[in-house]
């Protein structure tokens, strides 16, 4: 970008219109007044203003000039402003041989009636009259004015890296005759996220509270950012599994008086940084220093890369979610995050568990693991592909009372966990309906499972409202060759009248037949459940949609009734 506008100021031709575009503090408006400086400044070279001649420092120090006109289009941006500034852009420089350059910063916000009246003077602009136009969000410009887009030449800063910001920050403390610690500009650089601005008014802040000699501790405490000791005695207590120090953790942060919302930052920051070491050693993307980078090294070698990931996407997700912020309480949405961190340990592989399950010698549970196992082996290694289908069907968790396993787990963007099922109250036995007897546990999960690939091959050529309704049915028993359903509430009227007619669900019987080996036309169905409508909310549809993943996956049903575990989704 610097050589394009140096090349074009040197060769004299200039574009008549400019839009600069980029994030806030990054150097838009400071680019458009050294632009207009090369402009009109007697002795450049080489496209390069001097900096020193009476017109050099007239328009870097923002003195009055007749030839370079900055307008804060955030309160000047009506169309009565626009129609001044045509009119006014209609005379002629002072100079004959200098621009008239009007620097219009905010640009985005001036409004649709204000573009339209500079349109015509963009189109033909007069002599020797240069337009600069700054703004943060181009995409407004787009939707209010994209004509005017056609007519500028566009120019998008980037963000400057931690690296150039630190060197900067370490030139204008030399200019200052202030001395700094190795470190302490580091977090000053992060923490402004590219902005050269707010890089150097954290610096003049944090000046103004250390003196001549900037140490990391000043920086640290002007900041309010948490010591690195901080974070790698959270992921000890991650790694022990020890809620219990979670409370009193916290605790210490709130009487050391951090900022909990820093702290999130800052965990969010140093998860990243753990994970991006763990997987190389030697990547250059943590923009830390050798004694913080050997630390967190250290700490990474303690967790495998996908409990690291895990947790990252766990932070990521609270932050992202923006509860924190608003929440009366930041206190104990931070305490639920990190009690969720210290118990992601007990997730496992569905695998690993059916795994555990034959391997309780002498149980019933076992034996029957082992049969299924062997009527249906599962490979000791899965493929990628295979891996990816299992991220469906979930994990499960499962860890014996009295101890405490770290087994190899795996992650997904939804996984699924299992928990250990509260007791419930006990309950009066239902009477049992003569039409329908109760199957077996072998026999339920075949019948299931018929139910659920009849639905899916009779997708074609059935109603797709009416499956989409199915799809929500549970089936509660098969006898005699009549099928009981439980359909959703509101649903049972009418599903029930598409199954009693033969025709309409001809498809469908064809395909539950073929799979249960019955003859369609003497398939019956049974279908309970409430006439009510009911609205369907967030929480009822994942539990319906976890209930279809227990009853469409034999082994994962057979690992939840031995275990007597509890299906939620994480």
């Amino acid at each position: 970008m610097a050589s394009t506008l140096r090349v074009a100021v040197e060769t004299e031709r200039a574009a008549h219109a400019y839009l600069f575009c980029g994030p806030r503090g990054i150097g838009k408006t400071t680019a458009a007044r050294v632009l207009a400086m090369a402009l009109n400044c007697p002795d450049r070279k080489d496209g390069e203003p001097c900096g020193a001649c009476e017109s050099c420092t007239s328009i870097w120090s923002g003195r009055t000039s007749l030839d370079v006109v900055e307008i804060d289009a955030a309160s000047n941006r009506g169309v009565d402003d626009a129609r001044d500034l045509r009119e006014r852009a209609m005379y002629a420089p002072s100079d004959e041989s200098r621009y008239k350059v009007y620097i219009i910063d905010e640009a985005h916000m001036l409004t649709r009636e204000a573009w339209n009246a500079l349109l015509k003077i963009l189109e033909e602009p007069p002599p020797r009259v240069i337009f600069v136009f700054a703004t943060t969000e181009p995409q407004k410009i787009r939707q209010s004015a994209s004509p005017v887009l056609s007519r500028v030449q566009r120019f998008d800063f980037r963000r400057v890296s931690v690296t150039d910001l630190v060197a900067r920050l370490a030139q204008v403390l030399e200019l200052e005759g202030v001395t700094a610690e190795a470190d302490a500009l580091l977090p000053i650089a992060r923490r402004a996220e590219g902005g050269v601005r707010d890089a150097l008014s954290l610096l003049d802040q944090v000046l103004s509270f250390s003196g001549d000699e900037v140490s990391a501790e000043d920086v640290r405490k002007m900041l309010g950012l948490v010591e690195e000791e901080r974070f790698i005695e959270l992921l000890d207590i991650v790694h022990e599994g020890d809620r219990a120090a979670v409370f009193p953790f916290v605790q210490a942060l709130l009487d050391h008086g951090y900022d909990l919302a820093e702290f999130v930052q800052g965990l969010g920051d140093t998860l990243r940084a753990v994970l991006a070491l763990r997987l190389d050693p030697d990547a250059d993307a943590t923009e830390l220093s050798l004694e913080a980078r050997a630390s967190l090294a250290a700490v990474g070698e303690r967790f495998s890369a996908d409990d690291l990931l895990r947790l990252l996407v766990a932070t990521a997700d609270f932050e992202s979610a923006g509860r924190f912020r608003r929440s009366a309480q930041p206190r104990i949405q931070v305490e639920v995050l990190l009690l969720r961190l210290a118990s992601l340990d007990s997730s496992v592989d569905l695998a690993e568990l059916l795994d555990m399950l034959g391997a309780a010698d002498g149980s019933a549970g076992g034996r029957e693991a082992r049969a299924s196992r062997q009527a249906s082996p599962a490979p000791a290694k899965r493929s990628r592909s295979e891996k990816e289908k299992g991220g469906e069907r979930g994990t499960a968790s499962a860890v014996e009372p009295g101890t405490r396993s770290r087994p190899r787990s795996t992650v997904e963007s939804k996984p699924v966990a299992v928990e250990p099922a509260e007791p419930e109250p006990a309950e009066p036995e239902p009477a049992v309906e003569p039409a329908v007897d109760a199957p077996s546990a072998g026999q339920a999960v075949d019948v299931r499972l018929a139910w659920a690939e009849a639905l899916e091959a009779a997708r074609g050529s059935a109603p797709p409202g009416r499956l989409v309704g199915l799809r929500g049915a549970t089936v509660s028993g098969f006898a005699d060759g009549e099928l009981a359903l439980e359909i959703p509430p509101g649903l049972a009227g009418d599903l029930e009248k598409f199954l009693a007619d033969a025709g309409r669900s001809a498809a469908l019987r064809k395909e539950l037949g073929a799979r249960l080996g019955i003859d369609p036309a003497a398939l019956g169905f049974r279908v309970g459940g409430s006439g009510a409508r009911q609205r369907i909310t967030a929480e009822s549809a994942r539990d319906l949609k976890l209930r279809r993943l227990v009853e469409t996956d034999p082994r994962l049903r057979e690992a939840v009734e031995t275990l007597d575990l509890k299906l939620t989704e994480e």
